[in-house]
């Protein structure tokens, strides 16, 4: 299969070896990955923070760029559940028919990087090995706007060698939520430190989910607290084989 890969802000300027570890991992299946080197900012910072309108040009660029492709990826939960659940109302706002008529077309080829594995592939056993205590955190996109369920869990839990715990709490926010952490960053620390003690009781290595933004922001608690937990995205895990 032929896949474009929408690398997104976030992990372009921070977390390149996430996109990294996605191509790694489908073209260990066997499959082509493309990069449409016009992408740019999915929007998703201009409409949650009120911007609905300075979302609009975004939107209209994602649309051409991934025009013509049959399949869209990405290894951020957020940003897909910008595209597929807020673009509609972006090209409402807009009034543009052709906006909106291109948004119905391209926005259902757009999957996060567990849905493309589990859902469109149909695979769960990607060859990865990694011989550590994990657990997994389901970030809030991920678990309540595009209801990924356990097919993050299923992907890891076919990893050889893994040790997956459970995280308590996990359905819980980490406070992270854009620029909510900047606006109420008193709660969002206390929101993330609930988030933090959890972790540790797991006796984990390694924390992992489905959003780098969430794993900074729970990250930096961990760093400040001089834990030597680490945080990984899974595509990271899933990528680490005999091969690696």
């Amino acid at each position: 299969m032929r896949i474009a890969l929408f690398i997104t802000c976030v992990n372009d300027t921070m977390f390149p070896d996430t996109g990294r570890a996605v191509l790694r991992v489908l073209q260990r299946l066997g499959h082509e990955v493309i990069f449409p080197a016009a992408q740019t900012c999915c929007g998703q910072l201009h409409f949650n923070t009120g911007y609905q309108r300075e979302a609009v040009p975004l939107a209209r660029k994602f649309v051409d760029v991934f025009a013509d492709t049959d399949v869209v990826v990405s290894p951020s939960a957020s940003c897909v559940a910008m595209v597929r659940e807020s673009y509609r109302r972006v090209a409402e706002v807009s009034g543009d028919r052709g906006l909106l008529d291109a948004v119905a077309q391209v926005t259902p080829t757009v999957y996060e990087f567990s849905e493309l594995l589990v859902d469109v592939l149909g695979v769960t056993d990607v060859g990865a090995r990694f011989a550590h205590r994990v657990t997994y955190h389901p970030t809030c996109h991920g678990l309540r706007a595009l209801g990924l369920g356990d097919r993050p869990l299923a992907l890891l839990k076919a990893v050889r060698g893994i040790e997956l715990v459970e995280l308590g709490g996990a359905r819980e926010c980490c406070g992270f939520g854009g620029t909510f952490a900047l606006k109420n960053s008193d709660v969002s620390v206390a929101m993330g430190l609930d988030k933090l003690s959890q972790v540790l009781a797991t006796g984990a290595e390694v924390l992992t989910a489905a959003d780098n933004s969430c794993l900074l922001h729970i990250g930096g608690l961990l760093s400040r607290a001089r834990s030597d937990v680490r945080v990984m995205h899974y595509a990271e895990i899933l990528a680490e084989g005999d091969d690696s």
